[in-house]
């Protein structure tokens, strides 16, 4: 197994297993990850994920070049062959939070930018040095980063191939927070917590009309907007949310 995936309580953590690899993925990583995902994604019982890294060196450092830069090489082209993961080819609107403790390049950080929140240790780096190759990043950093990140900073980065630390990161609005190594999952398992005390059908739908809505006009941004708000009214946890609010009281919430 190169992949950790445990269950505690509603959170599910998912630890990239390959330390002395820099938690590189590997084909036989990725698949794993992948059935990580859809596990998430199929459990009705467990609402918000943790995805990490092993050790205190890399959250990812991308593709295995020895592995799984041939692979890539052999099924261009044919992209419907890899293992359906966040970073292509699953629809996931439970929440993730990216637990980044070290390095996160390449596909390493495009793993992270497929996460919704993104706390970093304070030795962590960021960066996307697939140009250095001859190629470009091909797991959504393309597309992901300029949409996280002023235009041109991402251009840079991408261009260049440039690394930045973890305060460049929280300056430009990359990572959501830094904190030290030692409070890095402390910080993780709180947030994950909290969000676990919010409506989580009102939480997959906020993702769901966040991450759609990019791809589309103002209007029918508003249009999916209006749709999924007619779901989330009709839930049974927004009429125990509301009560709850009146009553002066913590709801009891079912994801239903």
């Amino acid at each position: 197994m190169a992949l950790l995936y445990e269950k505690r309580g509603r959170i599910a953590c998912i630890t990239i297993d390959r330390p002395r690899a820099l938690n590189s993925l590997d084909p036989q990583t990725f698949k794993e990850l992948s059935d990580a995902l859809i596990d998430f994604r199929d459990d009705h019982d467990t609402w918000v994920a943790i995805l990490t890294g092993s050790g205190n060196r890399a959250f990812c450092v991308g593709a295995d070049i020895k592995d799984m830069l041939p692979m890539l090489n052999d099924i261009r082209n044919e992209w419907w062959r890899m293992p359906p993961t966040i970073l292509r080819g699953l629809e996931l609107w439970k929440p993730i939070i990216a637990a980044v403790n070290g390095h996160a390049l390449g596909g390493g950080m495009e793993l992270a930018l497929a996460c919704d929140l993104r706390i970093a240790a304070e030795h962590a780096t960021f960066g996307a040095p697939e140009v250095t190759l001859g190629i470009i990043p091909g797991w959504g950093g393309t597309q992901r980063l300029p949409r996280a990140v002023p235009f041109a900073k991402a251009a840079e980065m991408i261009f260049f191939g440039q690394r930045i630390d973890a305060q460049e990161a929280y300056r430009i609005g990359l990572v959501n927070k830094v904190v030290p190594q030692e409070q890095l999952m402390p910080t993780v398992e709180e947030w994950a917590q909290k969000l676990c005390e919010m409506p989580p059908l009102a939480v997959r739908a906020a993702k769901e009309a966040m991450i759609r809505g990019t791809g589309m006009n103002l209007d029918d941004g508003l249009m999916l907007e209006s749709r999924l708000m007619d779901v989330v009214v009709a839930s049974e946890d927004h009429k125990e949310a509301r009560d709850a609010w009146l009553e002066k009281r913590k709801p009891t919430l079912k994801g239903k």
